[in-house]
């Protein structure tokens, strides 16, 4: 398989990596361009990447075209390369340009996949929010979806809670940090360097997130099974709660979604 990336910011430098890092893509089969030279080039040098002269050429060698540009420039970039996208598949990254619009500004006939990955892209251990057109069918659809699964996890969502589905996936990985970044803190302040609390903090994190996903039982029973009647955790909880801490939540998503 031969994958280009129109565009090289943080997420498609993310997904090259996850992709070298599988061991199932090897780099001479990558094509980069954007539009900011010293950005793709030594990137493309340091992982010995295809370096393209213009997005013409990466439509050219690629099977998979992978957008991930700014959303002021979507329009320019594929008015400028509709005509050559013929039996390529292409994947979007992109917020705001749903399957529809993406239809409009390329051809009727083109399969297109809209994806909505986050950075854990790079340790092969993503999530990635998806949805495509009913051009992409078969065994193309199938080869395109185990392409991706390389990266981490595909969650198939309907376009109109992709957004929603997007905000999950992508905006999550910063809160998980902040979170860590609190409690780490606060194991300073009683003695535990934070390298180590850290440590303790990410393997407990971890391993709570993979019982969650082998689990049967609902979140609401897994923080009951932790808890002990007057227990410290329970305390915990309920001074979360009391401080707010459901309500910062439901705020923060909120304005993930543009609502106040």
């Amino acid at each position: 398989m031969k994958i280009g990336f129109i565009g090289v910011g943080s997420m498609a430098k993310a997904m090259i990596r996850g992709f070298i890092k599988s061991n199932q893509v090897k780099p001479r089969d990558i094509f980069v361009h954007s539009k900011h030279a010293e950005n793709y080039k030594n990137f493309s040098k340091d992982y010995d990447l295809n370096a393209m002269d213009s997005n013409e050429e990466v439509i050219d060698s690629s099977d998979y075209i992978i957008l991930a540009i700014n959303p002021d420039d979507v329009i320019d970039v594929l008015k400028n390369v509709r005509d050559l996208l013929d039996n390529k598949v292409l994947i979007s990254i992109v917020w705001d340009y749903d399957l529809q619009r993406l239809e409009e500004l390329t051809n009727y006939d083109l399969p297109i996949m809209r994806m909505v990955p986050n950075v854990n892209v790079e340790e092969n251990s993503g999530s990635i929010a998806y949805n495509y057109n009913n051009n992409l069918q078969d065994n193309q659809l199938s080869s395109t979806i185990n392409t991706f699964k390389l990266l981490g996890k595909m969650i198939k969502v309907s376009e109109d809670k992709i957004n929603i589905a997007g905000s999950l996936v992508g905006c999550t990985p910063a809160y998980a940090y902040l979170f860590v970044e609190a409690f780490s803190q606060i194991a300073v302040k009683y003695g535990i360097n934070k390298k180590d609390a850290n440590v303790m903090l990410t393997q407990a994190v971890k391993g709570s997130m993979e019982t969650i996903s082998k689990s049967s039982l609902s979140t609401s029973d897994l923080i009951d099974n932790v808890c002990s009647p007057g227990g410290s955790t329970v305390k915990g909880l309920l001074a979360l709660k009391e401080n707010g801490f459901e309500n910062a939540i439901m705020k923060c998503f909120d304005a993930t979604q543009g609502r106040h």
